[in-house]
């Protein structure tokens, strides 16, 4: 059946769950967020799962609607008994008489379509999952993905008009996500969040100010301190801030304690006096042991210091200038133990009197930012028809559900008009001269998620407006450098996915976002944009009371310490099934505070590391790419760890069987073209926290001075460096599984 008619759907209500003072496993299967509107004409299971019986009015007949998957039957839906945690919507539940039900999830059975290039079942089934959705009132519309300038042309002479097919729908040769697979993730029922609803009015604003915050950024450093702003810090900047903000801007942080952020300080601290950056040969040692010490004593000398620090660095300074002058046959690694040397002997010194500075630059960043997003709530509200009011928080609801998107209290006005067209395979949206892009196959999965997701929009008409802010709103966190940003929105590989699918149950993403998701349930940064293509919210306010879930977060050291506070709250608090399965670097020197607590965890069931150069990750940039840009080699290693309770041990245990399909699934393909040249043993270059390798990386068999930080080079290459007790090592992101849901 056509699910033509779903406009006119009354989805009914499941029956209300009893006190929360009886204990959850008692309390039967949890529910969807409805509103009770009349006794149910379904039995109780099929409630449950979902189902509601419907009048279609086209066709002048009742029909039965599953809104958890949007399918439509004519039939009654046949019973079958199944588990409520494991397989909530009865996928496992007897097949209907010559009916399809017994195909299961089409999308699970094409583990090689990646290198196949094959069409997956569950694509081909547009009953189940028509590429574009059409409104009940306009039956026949043209698809989204249609080329505008497909019009028939005018006859010169009337004839008898013919109908015309429709062209056939977009359909991607590969895709890197599944969204047939239904959620296991069960937390109590959520009042609609207060986030203002995206406009591109605003986005189009919030993107100038982000880049003139930017821009101070740069000038600040160079004015003060004489170095570009450390590559990254900024994106750090936003991931830290957020992990603390109350600000109520999505993007902008604006009502964080303290001011001075701790990742800001650190890392331009660190490229204090000069930037060191990756060597090769003895000459460059030579000139960069030359430029630190001739820096370091410019800096003692034009700040306020004491006169012990000024004795001690213009001491040090000229003993390795004269030990320079008098000493031609040293060799690379003789002039980085020099280096080395100078460092920790004036390190602590150029620390002390750059410290204001330093604080200055991050206090003046965050002032500049809080006034911005000031600014921009101020003519958010002035778009709005009925503007929110400031309401105290509401209790927690009692009631246990499924997950669902986050839905917005606030309506959303009319959007205004985004131009859309297609240059081969990328689809380009406009406005106000302003494009973003995103490939074709991406566009339709924002499609997909736009239907499960969007409750307020059936007729489609606000969509390509919300995906033109959604796509900007993206491109302004990232940054407009080169590959910038892309390390932020790394994600596992499909096999990986699959595996833990397949063997743990996972089916949910704690960090993700509409572009990169695998599961159609996930956690994401942005809520307000985001909800509408099936964002559950930021993870550090996602509360689940059961379900397995996989965790990747962006490797900022404060989010993930973050993280690994909420899994322990979570797991302490309940006694349902509940599994989180973590990836994150194996950093070991040294060992970042959110690692070690997980290893000292009584919650850690299991853990295991993946070797360097022996796994891969997808690109950060994949709705952008070229297929062979789409993988990338990790130059370090990167540990796994199952975090349980007891019933999720029970349930979801890391059995051996489990683990070596896990394993093998994380194997390279060898057919798979990599993005990274040989990278040779992986002794030969010790990787830290501040080397984690991004998407564009590509490794080098150079060797790095101890300390050294590669922020300059511009394809953001690996770096060797031991940390010093005189400054602290930055975050790095890495092959980040998602955007941060902070």
């Amino acid at each position: 059946m056509s699910n033509d008619s779903q406009g006119s759907v009354k989805g009914e209500a499941a029956p209300m769950m009893p006190s929360p003072s009886v204990p959850a496993s008692s309390q039967g299967p949890p529910l969807s967020p409805s509103t009770p509107s009349k006794p149910p004409e379904l039995p109780d299971e099929l409630v449950q799962a979902g189902w509601s019986k419907c009048w279609s009015r086209r066709e002048n007949r009742p029909y039965y609607f599953n809104r958890f998957t949007n399918q439509s039957l004519w039939e009654v839906p046949v019973l079958g008994q199944h588990d409520v945690i494991s397989d909530p919507l009865g996928l496992n539940a007897a097949p209907a008489e010559g009916g399809e039900s017994n195909l299961g999830n089409g999308q699970r059975k094409r583990r090689s379509s990646e290198e196949q290039g094959a069409v997956p079942n569950s694509l081909k089934r547009a009953k189940v999952e028509p590429t574009t959705p059409i409104s009940p009132s306009t039956p026949g519309a043209k698809p989204w993905n249609s080329a505008p300038e497909e019009k028939p042309a005018q006859p010169a002479v009337p004839t008898t008009p013919t109908p015309t097919p429709a062209p056939a729908p977009y359909r991607p040769a590969v895709i890197y996500w599944d969204l047939d697979i239904q959620t296991n993730a069960v937390i109590r029922e959520q009042h609609p969040a207060n986030h203002l609803p995206p406009h591109p009015e605003i986005e189009m604003q919030r993107a100038q100010l982000v880049t003139k915050l930017r821009q101070h950024y740069h000038e600040l450093c160079h004015q003060r301190e004489g170095i570009d702003p450390p590559r990254e810090s900024f994106n750090r900047w936003l991931l830290e801030r957020k992990v603390i903000d109350k600000g109520q801007d999505p993007l902008l942080p604006s009502d964080c304690d303290p001011v001075i952020s701790p990742s800001m300080f650190r890392e331009v601290m660190n490229d204090i006096p000069i930037r060191l950056s990756r060597i090769k040969y003895k000459e460059e040692a030579r000139k960069l042991l030359f430029k630190y010490a001739e820096a370091a004593k410019k800096m003692i000398d034009s700040r306020n210091a004491s006169p012990e620090s000024r004795k001690v660095v213009k001491w040090n300074a000229e003993d390795t200038m004269s030990w320079l002058r008098r000493d031609h046959s040293a060799s690379k690694e003789d002039y980085m133990d020099r280096l080395e040397h100078l460092r920790q002997q004036c390190g602590p010194h150029v620390t002390a009197v750059a410290k204001d500075s330093v604080e200055g630059i991050c206090s003046k960043i965050y002032q500049l930012s809080a006034e911005y997003s000031r600014r921009l709530r101020q003519t958010h509200l002035s778009l709005l028809q009925d503007p929110p009011t400031e309401a105290s928080e509401s209790p927690q609801q009692s009631r246990l559900v499924y997950c669902y998107p986050v839905r917005l209290s606030v309506p959303s006005p009319p959007l205004p008009r985004v131009e859309l067209h297609f240059e081969n395979d990328v689809a380009c949206l406009r406005f106000r001269g302003e494009m973003v892009k995103v490939n074709r196959g991406h566009f339709s999965k924002l499609e997909l998620l736009y239907r499960y997701s969007c409750i307020d929009d059936p007729r489609f008409e606000k969509f390509l407006s919300r995906v033109w802010c959604l796509l900007k709103r993206y491109q302004v966190m990232f940054g407009s450098g080169a590959n910038e940003g892309t390390g932020l929105q790394g994600a596992l590989p499909v096999s990986v996915f699959e595996a833990l699918n397949r063997q743990f149950g996972v089916s949910f993403e704690c960090f993700a976002s509409p572009l990169n998701c695998y599961y159609k349930q996930f956690n994401s940064a942005f809520p307000d944009i985001d909800c509408f293509f099936g964002s559950r919210g930021p993870f550090l306010s996602f509360c689940p009371v059961s379900g397995s879930f996989e965790a990747n977060p962006p490797f900022c050291e404060e989010l993930m310490d973050a993280m690994v506070t909420h899994f322990e709250e979570l797991l302490e608090k309940s006694s349902e099934p509940l599994s989180f399965i973590v990836f994150v670097p194996e950093w070991r020197d040294p060992p970042t505070p959110a690692l070690t607590r997980m290893e000292g965890s009584r919650f850690l069931r299991h853990q295991t590391s993946v070797p360097a150069y022996e796994h891969e990750y997808r690109s950060g940039s994949q709705h952008l790419c070229k297929k062979e840009e789409m993988y990338y080699r990790a130059v370090h290693g990167t540990a796994v760890l199952f975090l349980q309770n007891d019933a999720g041990f029970a349930k979801w245990g890391p059995t051996p069987e489990r683990l070596a399909e896990l394993m093998a699934a994380y194997r390279p393909s060898p057919s798979r073209p990599s993005t990274m040249s040989s990278p040779g043993p992986a002794h030969t270059a010790p990787v830290d926290k501040d080397s984690a390798v991004k998407a564009s990386e590509r490794t080098s068999s150079a060797v790095v001075s101890p300390g050294v930080h590669d922020n300059n080079n511009s394809n953001n290459n690996n770096s060797s460096s031991s940390s010093s007790s005189s400054s602290s090592s930055s975050s790095s992101t890495g092959p980040l599984d998602k955007v941060a849901a902070v």
